[in-house]
């Protein structure tokens, strides 16, 4: 039955209270060029072979695509995004944070990339009323404990939950907990894979703060997450499992991550895997009528004007929509919509590109089984067989 194409993001608004609706997206990297812009700029300095300032991303930026005001409002990243989540009204908005939030200076050695935002611009994150910032990633403890320490307070402080990263194992395994309406709840347990770029030295340990390290993608390692997941399911509830997990460029799903991500929804009852690292979009499964994102592509960066992996599109992005039944945990739909950085801020994407994402997702769904179709507001909405 091809039942995906139900509903388009404006439908979603109006969807029954027997659904869930959530809204997720890829990497969020507000830190060096973008932070350069916002109104409370941190130092500039960077350690990289290529840039030695954070400003020099803004250069390349307005050398590709024209001039950046500056300073510019906090809600400006997130440009037409906002107009989009108001129409949509999803329950729960999450996203992966790839940035630390903090003033520290203990930038991690050795490391070629360091994000960071000053704290001071937190208010730009507020401005999307997000949920949930998924910390699990490579690039939250770049400038050290102390600047994880930070990013935690000042997000805790901004109203915004977390999960995968935390003073000691027990708080960065914990899952981050959105209370919907009816009592119901959405659980987001995250998860880091050294295969991202996480060094195995930044998991979290009993006395240690950090990331909650995943050290294989192994039947075992999915038993323990089904541990984690039952000892905090409540009954109603969604459970998200992210995972940040290989490398920033390719298409290639392998044989262990679709064996992993499987597992998980067989295990550890995941009713969505949402998966992240790679600058551009993988393709998606529905597996049991489950969601299984495996790589949802960069969402905000500042990457305009840097050459060498254009073919991979990684100025376009999407809001992933979707639809779960409150009930049985099943995907009933998947819409997305396409977007496009331009100038540090997220647009509408034009029509070649939107052209591409559904290619691509065509392409690659394909061989998991889905498929993709444009609507007429030029929006994307899954296919699948269950």
């Amino acid at each position: 039955m091809d039942n995906a194409t139900r509903t388009t993001p404006g439908d979603l608004a109006s969807a029954s209270g027997t659904c869930v609706r959530l809204f997720l997206c890829g990497d969020v990297m507000t830190g060096r060029g973008i932070d350069q812009i916002l109104p409370h700029p941190g130092k500039p300095h960077l350690y990289e072979h290529w840039l030695r300032s954070a400003s020099g991303y803004v250069e390349l930026a307005e050398r590709a695509t024209g001039a950046i005001p500056r300073p510019v409002d906090p809600a400006y990243p997130w440009g037409d995004t906002l107009a989009l989540l108001e129409q949509c009204q999803p329950d729960a908005r999450i996203v992966n944070l790839e940035t630390a939030v903090t003033t520290s200076e203990d930038a991690q050695p050795g490391k070629g990339i360091h994000y960071r935002m000053h704290p001071g611009n937190v208010s730009c994150l507020a401005s999307a009323r997000l949920d949930c910032c998924v910390l699990a990633n490579n690039h939250v403890l770049d400038w050290g404990r102390a600047g994880l320490y930070e990013t935690l307070a000042v997000l805790h402080g901004a109203g915004m939950r977390t999960a995968g990263a935390g003073r000691n194992a027990v708080q960065a395994a914990a899952p981050a907990v959105i209370g919907l309406a009816r009592g119901a709840r959405v659980l987001v347990f995250a998860y880091a894979t050294e295969t991202s770029g996480v060094p195995a030295d930044w998991a979290a340990a009993a006395g240690q703060a950090g990331v909650n390290f995943l050290p294989s993608i192994s039947a075992r390692a999915a038993d323990d997450i089904a541990c984690h997941v039952t000892a905090a399911r409540q009954a109603g509830d969604i459970v998200v499992v992210s995972l940040h997990w290989g490398g920033n460029w390719g298409f290639e799903i392998s044989r262990a991550e679709r064996a992993f991500a499987h597992r998980l929804i067989d295990a550890a009852g995941a009713d969505i895997v949402y998966g992240h690292s790679s600058h551009h979009v993988k393709g998606i499964e529905v597996y049991r009528d489950r969601l299984i994102l495996y790589g949802c592509g960069d969402f905000l960066n500042d990457y305009e004007g840097i050459g060498g992996q254009q073919s991979y599109r990684p100025d376009l992005a999407l809001m992933y929509f979707t639809h779960i039944d409150a009930a049985t945990g099943a995907l009933r739909a998947l819409s997305a919509v396409p977007m496009q950085i331009r100038h540090f801020s997220l647009r509408r994407a034009p029509r070649e590109g939107v052209s591409w994402l559904r290619a691509t997702l065509d392409r690659e769904g394909g061989k998991l089984g889905t498929h993709v179709i444009r609507t007429a507001d030029d929006c994307l909405a899954l296919r699948w067989a269950s």
